[in-house]
């Protein structure tokens, strides 16, 4: 065990002081009490302020829409599971059994996650400064991708757009199913528009996902309408 952790600092590029701290980080809710939602929830934080200050300074002269869009790019769950696959992070998780049964290490939220909570347990073994370092570090690509500034917004933000432009209500979402346990849920979430008879429902392993997808849906039958 002691040699697989190791491995992942090494892939981290940073070497715990207090090994409990990433062993917590690794522990998934469905395990233990114990488990890592409080160092995700610091993680999340730190996560933000670190992008947000390097992208205030590598873009001086951009709005702070832009820049707002920027850093949800880099922020957002699917891009935080990208970079935890990377260092193969599903490998070292803790899940319960029905997780694992259900294929948790490779689940897009739990990687995010945890991605999150590797970077609050870092923070309290080290300091922020640590923290900006091993980020920047781990995100130099993306940072350095010169079409950053230009990726499709996402879908919730293109159908607020566009109904703003058509005078439109703005979209409303709301969760009309949830299945599953509770550390294995799925969310149904409806969008609809008031004065639009037309509704759309889609499904995800978190709320956001779902509300994205729901919108996504909703702007296909609009292009529909249209066309």
């Amino acid at each position: 065990m002691t040699d697989r952790i190791d491995k992942l600092q090494r892939k981290l590029g940073y070497q715990f002081r207090d090994q409990d701290l990433l062993h917590t980080a690794l522990t998934h809710r469905s395990v233990s009490k114990l488990n890592n939602e409080r160092l995700e929830f610091l993680g999340d934080a730190i996560l933000g302020l670190i992008i947000a200050e390097e992208l205030f300074a590598r873009h001086r002269k951009m709005p702070e829409g832009d820049l707002s869009r920027m850093r949800a790019n880099l922020v957002k769950g699917e891009t935080l599971a990208e970079i935890a696959r990377e260092f193969q992070l599903g490998e070292y998780l803790h899940l319960g059994i029905g997780e694992l049964k259900a294929g948790g290490f490779n689940r897009d939220s739990i990687l995010a996650d945890s991605f999150e909570a590797v970077l609050g347990a870092m923070y309290l073994d080290s300091n922020y400064q640590t923290c900006k370092e091993r980020v920047i570090d781990w995100y130099q690509a993306r940072l350095d991708d010169p079409t950053l500034h230009i990726k499709r917004k996402d879908p919730k933000s293109i159908l607020q757009e566009y109904l703003q432009a058509k005078q439109l209500p703005l979209p409303d979402y709301e969760i009309v199913e949830v299945h599953g346990e509770p550390h294995d849920q799925t969310f149904v979430v409806e969008c609809r528009v008031k004065g639009i008879a037309h509704r759309t429902k889609d499904s995800d392993t978190t709320r956001r996902g779902a509300e994205q997808k729901a919108a996504t849906a909703f702007l296909a039958w609009l292009e529909q309408e249209n066309e």
